[in-house]
């Protein structure tokens, strides 16, 4: 009996010495916080979406109160809450620049050819190890719908044919789809980029043609029509420079044989201005 009570005793003194020495220790080796960081955080979404590039809204916080970030990098705040925070810390909001994922890929259902019938596990991760669930078009999207699944912010609805379509004010460019395509077809890009092209296939000719009708077959004309340093060919596709701004022009798409290069001002494969992004692609040519 007394052996157990002087365990007691000496398990009790040691843990009233281990509190005392964290206590001092908290006391003089402690960092103090800004207070403000906690008031930021409070004004932030609260997401954690990692939209700005920090794994989460208090990571965020302590960047914008640090003035590391700008309050405009919270791409899931409102104008007006930006500008709140901005008023609050007394630092300048920043310039808000709108990102919206896009899709390089137009080869829906009705356009994109296909080798066998899918029968596997629902989903683009899924079936992208069995032979590309059917697509002739190893490149294009799977039409499955994991982007769709993944986007907790509802942005992301599957189209009749089988492509995802982005609602751009719902988009936060969290780049959970990015992460969840199999394929990498989508890309964070500015809103106010219009140029974009809807193919991912690195084959020329009647090699990408004959997999997809709206594929780029790497003729090059966009790149030439578009203004210096604008649009570059890689692995006969066309590359868009993302801060060619206003030197973007309509006249890069007139050419395109298949209309795999568009000019898109809003929603990605919404019809928009008669002749613009509602365009049909021209006559397949040899």
């Amino acid at each position: 009996m007394m052996s157990v009570v002087l365990a007691a005793v000496i398990m009790g003194g040691l843990g009233l010495l281990l509190a005392t020495v964290l206590a001092v220790a908290y006391r003089f080796l402690r960092v103090a916080e800004d207070p403000r960081i906690e008031d930021v955080e409070g004004m932030l979404p609260g997401t954690n979406c990692g939209a700005c590039g920090q794994p989460g809204c208090r990571a965020f916080a302590e960047q914008v109160v640090n003035g590391v970030a700008q309050p405009s990098s919270c791409t899931v705040s409102s104008a007006q809450g930006v500008e709140a925070i901005a008023d609050y810390l007394g630092v300048d909001a920043g310039a808000r620049v709108l990102r919206v994922a896009r899709l390089h890929c137009a080869g829906g259902a009705a356009h994109a050819g296909r080798v066998a019938s899918y029968q596997g596990l629902a989903t683009c991760q899924a079936a992208a190890l069995v032979g590309g669930g059917g697509k002739a078009c190893g490149h294009g999207c799977l039409g499955l719908g994991d982007c769709d699944r993944v986007c907790t912010f509802g942005a992301i609805t599957m189209g009749d044919d089988g492509l995802p379509v982005v609602d751009i004010e719902l988009c936060t460019a969290c780049g959970a789809c990015v992460d969840a395509c199999p394929r990498a077809l989508f890309e964070i890009l500015p809103l106010d980029l219009p140029l974009l092209v809807q193919c991912s296939l690195p084959l020329a000719g009647d090699a990408a043609r004959d997999l997809c009708r709206v594929a780029c077959d790497g003729c090059g004309r966009c790149a030439a029509d578009a203004e210096p340093g604008v649009i570059e060919m890689r692995n006969e596709l066309p590359v868009v420079d993302p801060a060619s701004g206003q030197r973007a022009t309509l006249e890069a798409t007139f050419r395109c044989p298949t209309g795999a290069i568009r000019w898109v001002t809003g929603a990605q494969f919404a019809l928009e201005e008669p002749g613009v992004s509602s365009r049909r692609p021209h006559a397949r040519t040899r």
